[in-house]
């Protein structure tokens, strides 16, 4: 009876105890709380003119990300927790603890060389705004030199301008332009592997290996998250995004203007694709592929473009292969441009589809036509073919191309996930403590 006894009065002490802990802390919490508050009104109390001291504060910091315009989520406080999606606000606050951003690349170089990748625009109905980084690539060498000279080996090397009118010497002096300073004399070589005027970005490579060579040999950098500057350089000289994203990035890349700048993302695919090309032995001029367009459009035809878009990116997100072939469907540019300009297109992409095509469209303004197949799995050259359609979906586009006597080539690659790199400098980056890729 005892033992009882004693056992409730232990119990009845827990109890009390506990009572008076949570009590305690409730009084603790709301005295903080209190106190947290009459700081913040005390912080934000309005000061001559009607402005809060915060918006003062805001107004006057020096931050190097671009300010859109948009409106910013200002409940993230440096205290807040940050959750995977608030990126911009992770970037923000490492920016903000560096000393001097614009002095960590202050040491201009005597020459580079620069890498960039074909890339194929548009993908059907993404026109202007979708494309994809391709598995061919230029180098750019550009040097601090007496003269002024450009000099180019590999394709249409007889076609570029050799002059201050090539889009690399644009893309350079945008460059120069952004750091403040003057363009010293220099002299270019090219090697160049992208097909010229055939639909696969040759211009685009050109403006972005020149804004690169330039920031790095005037020794400049440039904010990337939330301004994407080099991007808007270089889609101001190319006047959209479809090809300068994916060349910038690599992968699949969407691209709109939100009324103060482009913005892009990058779009997952899945992997083993592997891309297709047959690339005629003429050029097309994307100013020639848009004169044959129509200055307006019908409801039907915005609709249906719209509807095709958003197919192709959830295929792609998804790896639902199969769907493929109706997200490229488009009625804006490829029918008008397939009467007018490449009566082989649709044979030819019906074709490929038939042979095991995942899908085909009209890279860019053409004439190249691109098909994507699956089934790559590490180097081509070892797996067997009957695991890949690459071999028969060629073989369809060149009997096609052989019907309607286009010459051409077919070519054979993969998307890229990387864009354009510097791969060597003078003087390097790298130094005893620190190697980077290749030593660049």
């Amino acid at each position: 009876m005892s033992s009882s006894s004693s056992s409730v009065s232990e119990n009845s002490k827990l109890v009390i105890t506990a009572i008076a802990a949570a009590t305690a802390g409730c009084a603790i919490s709301y005295l903080t709380l209190k106190s947290s508050h009459a700081a913040s009104e005390k912080t934000n109390k309005p000061v001559e003119g009607g402005e809060d001291k915060a918006s003062i504060d805001r107004s006057q910091s020096t931050t190097f990300i671009y300010e859109d315009g948009t409106e910013k989520d200002t409940s993230l406080s440096n205290s807040a927790i940050l959750f995977p999606h608030n990126h911009e606000e992770k970037m923000r606050r490492r920016m903000a603890a560096r000393v001097c951003v614009e002095d960590d690349n202050a040491t201009p170089r005597r020459s580079v060389t620069v890498k960039v990748p074909a890339t194929s625009a548009n993908c059907g109905p993404g026109y202007d705004c979708l494309g994809l980084a391709v598995d061919l690539w230029t180098e750019v060498t550009v040097e601090r030199a007496d003269e002024f000279s450009i000099t180019v080996e590999g394709d249409g090397a007889d076609q570029v301008p050799k002059d201050e009118t090539n889009l690399m010497v644009i893309g350079l002096k945008a460059a120069y332009q952004t750091a403040g300073k003057d363009v010293p004399t220099l002299k270019y070589h090219v090697n160049n592997k992208i097909p010229f005027a055939r639909g696969l970005g040759s211009s685009s490579a050109a403006v972005v290996a020149g804004i690169i060579a330039g920031l790095v040999l005037a020794g400049h950098r440039l904010p990337c998250w939330g301004s994407e500057a080099l991007l808007q350089i270089a889609a101001q000289v190319e006047g959209h995004p479809d090809n300068a994203a994916p060349a910038i990035y690599g992968g699949f890349q969407l691209g709109i203007h939100n009324g103060t700048r482009w913005v892009t993302e990058r779009i997952p695919h899945p992997s083993g694709l592997q891309l297709i090309m047959f690339i005629p032995d003429f050029i097309g001029k994307t100013s020639d592929a848009r004169d044959v367009l129509g200055t307006t459009i019908s409801r039907q035809e915005a609709a249906f473009n719209i509807g095709r878009l958003g197919f192709l990116i959830h295929a792609l997100c998804s790896g639902n292969l199969d769907n493929l072939k109706w997200g490229v469907q488009d009625k804006l540019h490829q029918p008008q441009r397939a009467e007018k300009l490449y009566p082989f297109l649709y044979p030819m992409i019906q074709a490929a589809e038939n042979a095991g095509a995942c899908c085909a469209y009209l890279s860019g303004a053409g004439p190249t036509v691109m098909a994507l197949t699956s089934g790559a799995s590490g180097d081509i050259f070892t797996q067997k073919e009957k695991e890949r359609d690459d071999s028969k979906v060629a073989d369809a586009m060149l009997q096609v191309a052989d019907e309607f006597g286009i010459k051409g080539k077919l070519v054979v690659t993969q998307t890229s996930y990387e864009g354009a790199k510097v791969i060597k400098c003078d003087p390097p980056f790298s130094s005893d403590f620190i190697r980077y890729r290749d030593d660049v």
